[in-house]
């Protein structure tokens, strides 16, 4: 420990020892770095190892506590956060040697917050474990290339064993418990969320949005979401989130590309007479009629945006059908539609109460479409489901069924300020994302029981060397961390509830709160098997690579030229006299 901070010295092998490191402050916290002893042989693991325990120590800690973090912005409020995403994304340390460190650190919190939306605090906490221990094995003459195979070797067997382990969510209660953990304990999070999925279906679309009162509120909307978003962002009329938002628009859904200028005039004209938005969805929007829409976007304010149609093939054509029958519209382009686009009428556009777009998707919300056609439409998709037997048909026909027959649920969070309302929509958007993999995946012991539960199969392995085996018995005792980690921050010693749980029955865990061992899943605390499996792939996967490193290679910094910055602060300093 250093100055209060969780750094410790690691010993070189080499004859030439690097200086001291007492008395160095921690490299997140203050200005103070290390010494530029050498940038490439051991010293680049070791001070990425040094950064990586800083940065995960003294800030995934305080999520294990349940603690918020205050993030500075450039603009605005400062932003508080439990997100641990969101925490590595904001540190960015001035040294560009240990900038390597940290980065390595947000790409394993990226990766499975992209992947399972949930868990990055746990991919954080295996990754240090797995990059320390890799390390200093190294440093004793290990072969690092091979202790990665026994790494990863190891990891697909934990995998495999987590699959085992996994139990289907089954009840809307195991919904709502596996929300309730992901929300940090917050049980209305947890209700709401459950009571989402069980009025629009576990498939079923569901978005966070800014609520207008103290209290969250859940909102059902018929609508459709599909992952196409705008084709430029000149379409874009809303900064905050980057989208296209209109109310009570026009649909335009064809099934061939657009390109002549002519084509879209007519849709344009009409559109504009009648003073409505018009969202063009088609195979592709390009050439001189993109250049058009754009050029009048930005000069005349045209209110329009395009959209690519999802899918390909005769899953396409369905998806645009379905869009059609929903929003009371045509498909142009359809085999026995005999009209052009350039003929198109009034009664030919379909119609939305609103729509969203973003780079990613498109929601369309407040279909117009005649109530009998779409429970027809939905009729001819439930009898397709009984004679199909693709998988992934089914997959693809109960996306549309959901899409057709549920809505879309909106989830208003409340709050009295932004920054409260900001903090509960991370926690709300992680909680939403956990459930999500619970669903797909089914759910695990929680409080880091499911990754004890793996290490006897790790028993059974057959290294095929000594670094190998190395490899593997770091992850045994990777294993533990995450459980040794929460206890050590109930206040109690983490290797003696380990030793504990592995001795108890299968479903025992310790209870944090409660600073007692209890039936985890009776209790609620459960994770899903996704966020899991996905924690441990990523952290392994980098940290592992990371051991095989031998040199870092950067940018030169450039200059800062004191003149100019000593220019900018007089002019700062002027500004603040108003």
């Amino acid at each position: 420990m250093t100055d209060g901070h969780p750094i410790s010295a690691l010993k070189s092998p080499r004859k030439e020892s690097p200086p001291s490191f007492k008395g160095v402050f921690c490299t997140v916290c203050t200005s103070a770095y290390l010494p530029s002893w050498k940038r490439c042989g051991f010293q680049p693991q070791e001070e990425i190892t040094l950064v990586i325990q800083c940065f995960i120590v003294r800030v995934c800690v305080m999520f294990l506590q349940g603690r918020t973090v205050i993030i500075e912005q450039s603009w605005g409020s400062p932003k508080v956060t439990k997100d641990g995403v969101t925490v590595a994304k904001s540190i960015d340390l001035k040294d560009k040697y240990k900038n390597i460190g940290a980065k390595l650190v947000q790409d394993v919190a990226n990766n499975t917050n992209e992947e399972a939306g949930d868990g990055t605090t746990t991919a954080t906490v295996l990754a240090r474990s797995i990059a320390r221990e890799g390390f200093e094995m190294i440093s004793k003459g290990a072969n690092p290339v091979e202790i990665r195979r026994g790494v990863m070797l190891a990891v697909d067997a934990v995998i495999e064993e987590l699959k085992k382990l996994s139990k289907p969510v089954t009840t809307p209660e195991e919904i709502a418990q596996v929300a309730t953990i992901s929300a940090n304990g917050d049980k209305e999070i947890g209700n709401i969320i459950s009571d989402a999925m069980k009025k629009v279906g576990r498939k079923g679309v569901i978005t966070v949005k800014d609520g207008k009162t103290l209290n969250d509120e859940l909102e059902i909307i018929e609508g459709m979401k599909f992952d196409r978003g705008y084709i430029s962002p000149y379409f874009i009329n809303t900064a905050k989130g980057q989208k296209c938002e209109f109310q009570d628009a026009y649909v335009l859904i064809s099934e061939k590309k657009i390109s002549s200028v002519q084509s879209i005039v007519p849709a344009l004209e009409i559109a504009n007479n009648h003073r409505k938005p018009l969202v063009i969805i088609a195979e592709d929007v390009d050439g001189e009629a993109l250049s058009t829409l754009v050029l009048n976007r930005l000069k005349v304010g045209l209110q329009v945006v395009a959209v690519k149609a999802p899918g390909f093939g005769d899953n396409r054509k369905n998806q645009l059908k379905d869009m059609a029958v929903a929003t009371g519209g045509a498909v142009f382009g359809e085999e026995g539609l005999t009209i052009n686009v350039e003929d198109i009428q009034p009664h030919d556009f379909g119609k939305v109460g609103e729509v969203i777009v973003t780079k990613d998707d498109c929601l369309l919300l407040k279909g117009k479409g005649d109530k009998v056609q779409i429970e027809k439409r939905i009729q001819e998709i439930v009898e397709q489901l009984e004679v199909t037997t693709s998988e992934y048909e089914k997959e693809k026909l109960n996306e549309r069924l959901a899409k057709l027959s549920d809505g879309v649920a909106v989830l208003k969070v409340g709050g009295t300020s932004d920054v409260e309302v900001n903090e509960k929509k991370d926690r709300v958007t992680d909680a939403l994302n956990a459930t999500r993999a619970a669903v797909e995946e089914g759910i695990v012991l929680g409080g880091g029981c499911a990754l004890l539960r793996c290490i006897p199969a790790l028993d059974t392995l057959t290294p095929a060397n000594e670094d190998q085996k190395i490899g593997i018995e770091i992850i045994k005792r990777t294993l533990k961390i995450p459980a040794m980690t929460i206890a050590k921050n109930a206040g109690v010693e983490g290797s003696l509830i380990v030793e504990k749980i592995m001795q108890s029955a299968a479903d025992v865990g310790y209870d944090a709160m409660l600073g007692e061992f209890v039936n985890m899943v009776e209790k609620g605390i459960i994770d899903p098997t996704k966020v899991v499996r996905t924690a441990l792939m990523d952290a392994a996967g980098v940290a592992s690579l990371l051991s095989t490193a031998e040199a870092v290679v950067t940018e030169i910094p450039k200059e800062e030229k004191e003149a100019a910055m000593g220019g900018m602060g007089a002019g700062m300093g002027g500004g603040g006299m108003f």
